[in-house]
C-alpha cells in the first residue's frame, strides 16, 4: 500500500466537503443576522429622524406660546389689555397677524405677542409666528414663519418632515381677548417617516403655557 508524505500539502475530497458543509452553517445565520440589523438599522434611523422634528417644534413652539400676548395700548381703563392674539387657519397675507406672501398656505395656528428686545423706552414690536404645513418635492413639511411688526417673513423654519397629520387647539376659545386670552395651546402631530417600519407613525402632542398674565 501506498502511503502519503507528511509534508504533501492538500486536502482530501472528504475534507473539502466537510470544510463547505461547516461554513455554509456558519454564513447561513450571519447573513440572516445582517440583513436583520440593516433592517433594524433603517428602523431605528426613521425613529431618530422623527424625535428629532418632534424635539424642534416642542422647543420653538413652548417658546411662541410662553411669549403669546399683544396688549391693547390704546385702552386705560383696563389697563393695556390683550387682544386677540391666536388666529386658527388664517391666510397669510389677511387676518389680525399676516406673516407671508400669497404663495404662503394658510396657517395651521398662527400666535402673536409684543417683542420689547428694542430695549429701553423703545416701542414694542409685534412679532407673529406662523405654523404652516406646506408641500414640498412632494414631502409634506410642517414650517414655522416669522414676521416681525410686519407680513414679510424674517424666517423660514422646517420644523418637521414626513408631516402626516397636524391639527391645533386651546385651552379656551382660540379668538378670546383680555382675560379670555387662551392660557395654553396644544399642537397635534403624526410624523411618518419612509425609514419607520411600514405601517407605523409617531405621534407627538406639543403643549405650550402663556407666561404672561
Amino acid at each position: 500500500m501506498l502511503t502519503r508524505d507528511r509534508n504533501q500539502a492538500g486536502f482530501t475530497l472528504i475534507e473539502l466537503l466537510i470544510a463547505v458543509s461547516i461554513l455554509v452553517l456558519i454564513t447561513l445565520p450571519l447573513g440572516n443576522l445582517l440583513i436583520g440589523f440593516l433592517r433594524n438599522s433603517n428602523a431605528t434611523t426613521g425613529r431618530l429622524a422623527e424625535s428629532h422634528d418632534a424635539q424642534l417644534a416642542a422647543a420653538y413652539f413652548a417658546q411662541d406660546v410662553a411669549s403669546l400676548g399683544v396688549r391693547d395700548w390704546t385702552d386705560t381703563v383696563t389697563p393695556y389689555g390683550y387682544l386677540q392674539s391666536v388666529e386658527v387657519s388664517a391666510p397669510a397675507t389677511g387676518g389680525r397677524f399676516p406673516c407671508g406672501d400669497s404663495s404662503t398656505p394658510n396657517a395651521l395656528i398662527r400666535l402673536a405677542w409684543d417683542d420689547y428686545s428694542g430695549g429701553v423706552g423703545s416701542s414694542p414690536v409685534q412679532a407673529r409666528a406662523a405654523y404652516v404645513v406646506e408641500t414640498v418635492g412632494g414631502q409634506q413639511q410642517l414650517h414655522r414663519i416669522a414676521c416681525a411688526g410686519t407680513a414679510t417673513p424674517t424666517s423660514d423654519v422646517v420644523l418637521v418632515h414626513d408631516l402626516a397629520t397636524a391639527s391645533a387647539a386651546c385651552s379656551t376659545s382660540c379668538t378670546g381677548a383680555g382675560s379670555a386670552l387662551p392660557a395654553g395651546i396644544m399642537l397635534t402631530l403624526t410624523i411618518a417617516d419612509p425609514a419607520s417600519p411600514a405601517g407605523s407613525s409617531y405621534p407627538v402632542t406639543l403643549t405650550g403655557q402663556r407666561r404672561q398674565t
